[in-house]
């Protein structure tokens, strides 16, 4: 069975200069690996503290390849690659107006604000109720109150925002939701996984002014499934009894941080 290999919870020791140092070197890598190519992107991820949005016996983690877990209902914070993976491919810059579901822990939103800048606009939207209180504590304690966090089913996404320049789906769809590509504005992009539990593609899907629509797959990711009315449905999960969640046998290992 295919799964994330978790650290264990342990009682956080690293201090402020030993995670700046272990977040620039992850930058680093980031960039020399391909995943991190625009300079607002790189600067965002080198000013956003993501060990500030962990769990504290799962801190020391932060820039671990893993996603670790969250208060919720199978919630976790991905990996730090994914960020600028979908970033970059939605070409994310200042000004935009940016909707992402899934808030998971907030860095992703944080990261976003930093971005867009004070010109642009975040709107988040998280569907776990411990999850989305969570996150929300976390924005507002590392000061971002202009970021929109709401509770709610975010398949729907939301339309008092809309018109959105880039919307980011965080959690693997059946399909695109209908009501997401309906608040994508022209030109537009959108970028969500697609597929069930171990057979997923990181979709780009680009409206042009003309309203005409087109989609490409970037590559294989694995993310939890996307909950709500237009996401995955126990008659879905019915139909793949063979394949559960990763994320509901995440296996504890020892790890060596360096």
């Amino acid at each position: 069975m295919i799964g994330w290999v978790v650290p264990p919870p342990r009682k956080p020791e690293k201090t402020k200069k030993e995670f700046l140092e272990e977040r620039e070197k992850k930058v680093r890598l980031l960039l020399n690996e391909g995943f991190l190519r625009s300079e607002r992107i790189k600067n965002a991820m080198l000013k956003v503290p993501r060990e500030e949005f962990i769990p504290t016996m799962y801190r020391d983690y932060a820039y671990v390849e893993v996603p670790l877990p969250l208060p919720g209902s199978d919630s976790t914070i991905s990996c730090p690659h994914s960020y600028p993976l979908f970033y970059e491919a939605l070409e994310l810059k200042e000004k935009e107006r940016f909707l992402e579901i899934g808030t998971g822990s907030g860095y992703g939103a944080a990261l976003a604000r930093e971005i867009v800048g004070e010109k642009g606009k975040v709107t988040t939207v998280e569907i776990d109720a411990a999850t989305y209180k969570f996150a929300s504590k976390n924005l507002r304690r590392l000061g971002y109150e202009d970021i929109i966090v709401v509770h709610a089913d975010g398949s729907f996404g939301y339309n008092q925002g809309a018109p959105y320049d880039r919307i980011c789906v965080t959690a693997a769809c059946p399909s695109i939701p209908k009501p997401l590509i309906a608040q994508l504005g022209q030109p537009g992009k959108l970028v969500a996984p697609l597929g069930y539990c171990h057979s997923q593609d990181l979709i780009l899907l680009e409206r042009n002014r003309n309203g005409s629509v087109r989609r490409r797959s970037i590559e294989k990711v694995l993310y939890v499934l996307l909950r709500g009315r237009h996401g995955w449905q126990v008659k879905d999960r019915q139909k793949h009894p063979k394949e559960s969640d990763p994320f509901e046998s995440m296996i504890s290992v020892e790890y060596v941080i360096r």
